[in-house]
């Protein structure tokens, strides 16, 4: 039989594969293909941390492919030369040049639910089947798949609890497939660009707190889970919105990726299959299941009287805000700590969003974009769901007109201070105690801003906003 092309995405494991399974299954030579089309994607395009966590992922999946007499293929779309040697005009183009090269006639991989890549990808599908080709998609992401959960009136759901309790109530993801010893190896591989050669590493080396803080790859994934497991799980219900503690997973962009699944982790934690944690698990599901059915929400709020929300327009606030300079000590840790590592405490993320929608009322999408692009765990459903919901605009959002106070987050969920010593040391008195702190962005101590906003008289004015949608 003709070789397979395994079409990867964000799905860069070779355990609990389902598309990978389903090729070796049909007794051929398998291809591993990655294609790097950042503008099919367009206007969410993999940010710069992004690209920065797939750049190792797919290292760590070279390897990994290579202990197993396999490789990865890399194409790009719009790269130079011929179609056949390094891209073509579209991912379309790609895979039938591949398909021409390798005498391949069939294509897995796994499904994606952002709008322009489900677009895409039906589109690719559609016309390789009529080409004769074996097309198929597998889901590698989910629990369950976004059109197979309905209220009772056959409409998606809108509130997570309702969500979850009918997901979880006969959840039973089958167990999750080990990754197999061997993939066989064509005869003749086909041309691959080098990894280096799609530039996705930055240029100016601000990338040294990732290194730092992540293992890219689905070893590093699976070093996470089991560390998590062994410990912090224990202590989630309390000590998860302690940001100063390793009380969360940390799970997140080894998901996002696909360098762990979800049945994974399900199968990984029995006994914890009904706790907050898994919970989260279950907010990542309903992300996506809100994603699917209502795609506008990426770039429109889901509540349609937002359209008319009397947003501002604040450059100073919102650079601000962006460099953790704002003046408010946890928000100015939150910005912080993201810039630094890629990633951000969800409690924090909770109160930066708030400041940046409520406070300063400057546009959800503003922060949307900002995280999309300095997060390492970026995720369109998930980055969409959390802005939206941080600005009342979108799902679940009740009440949409809370305001986090910053200061008073801080001291329920800072107590010590450790998180905002940590990351805002000229804020903070100084301490012997804790890990080492981080230097301000060019500020020294006695240059620590004063707020850039009261904040009783910007929730006045935000409460004044919000009501003005009810007139």
């Amino acid at each position: 039989m003709s070789a397979t092309l395994l079409w990867l995405r964000q799905d860069l494991r070779l355990a609990d594969h389902p598309a990978l399974q389903a090729a070796i299954a049909r007794g051929a030579p398998v291809i591993p293909v990655f294609i790097w089309a950042p503008d099919e994607e367009a206007p969410w395009a993999p940010g710069a941390a992004s690209r920065w966590w797939l750049h190792h992922s797919l290292t760590a999946l070279q390897r990994d492919l290579e202990a197993r007499g396999s490789r990865l293929v890399i194409r790009a779309v719009g790269a130079g030369g011929t179609a056949g040697a390094a891209g073509g005009g579209s991912t379309l183009e790609v895979l039938r040049a591949l398909l021409r090269e390798t005498g391949a006639t069939a294509v897995h991989w796994s499904r994606r639910y952002e709008p322009a890549v489900v677009a895409r990808d039906r589109i690719i599908k559609d016309t390789l089947r009529a080409e004769g080709i074996e097309a198929r998609s597998f889901n590698a992401a989910l629990l369950v798949e976004p059109w197979d959960v309905q209220n009772l009136s056959g409409k998606p759901f809108q509130v997570f609890t309702p969500y979850w309790r009918r997901v979880s109530a006969d959840l039973d993801p089958g167990k999750p497939t080990p990754a197999p010893r061997s993939i066989a190896a064509p005869a003749k591989w086909p041309k691959t660009l080098a990894l280096d050669a799609l530039d996705l590493l930055p240029k100016i080396a601000w990338d040294g707190g990732f290194a730092e803080a992540w293992q890219p790859g689905e070893a590093g994934a699976a070093a996470n889970l089991d560390s998590f497991l062994e410990g912090p799980v224990k202590g989630y219900g309390d000590r998860r919105n302690f940001p100063a503690e390793r009380g969360t997973s940390r799970l997140s962009p080894h998901l996002h990726f696909g360098e762990l699944s979800p049945r994974q982790v399900w199968h990984a934690a029995p006994e914890w299959r009904t706790s907050q944690f898994m919970a989260e698990i279950g907010w990542r599901e309903f992300a996506h299941h809100l994603l699917w059915h209502f795609p506008q929400t990426t770039d429109a709020p889901l509540r349609s009287d937002f359209l008319r929300f009397p947003w501002r327009t604040d450059a100073a606030h919102l650079h601000a805000w962006q460099r953790g300079l704002t003046g408010v000590p946890m928000v100015d840790a939150g910005m912080r700590e993201l810039w630094h590592t890629g990633w951000m405490h969800n409690r924090v993320r909770m109160v930066v969003g708030s400041f940046l929608v409520k406070n300063l009322r400057l546009h959800w999408l503003e922060g949307a974009r900002w995280f999309w692009d300095t997060l390492v765990d970026a995720d369109l459903a998930s980055n969409t769901l959390g802005w939206q919901w941080c600005a009342g605009c979108g799902a679940d959002a009740a009440p949409y007109f809370r305001v986090f106070n910053p200061e008073s987050q801080a001291e329920k969920f800072d107590p010590e201070g450790g998180y905002r010593r940590r990351w805002v040391p000229e804020a903070m008195p100084p301490s012997t105690v804790g890990p080492a702190t981080i230097a301000a962005p060019g500020g020294a101590r006695d240059r620590y801003p004063a707020p850039i906003v009261d904040l009783k008289a910007s929730r006045v004015a935000a409460l004044e906003a919000f009501a003005s949608l009810r007139k």
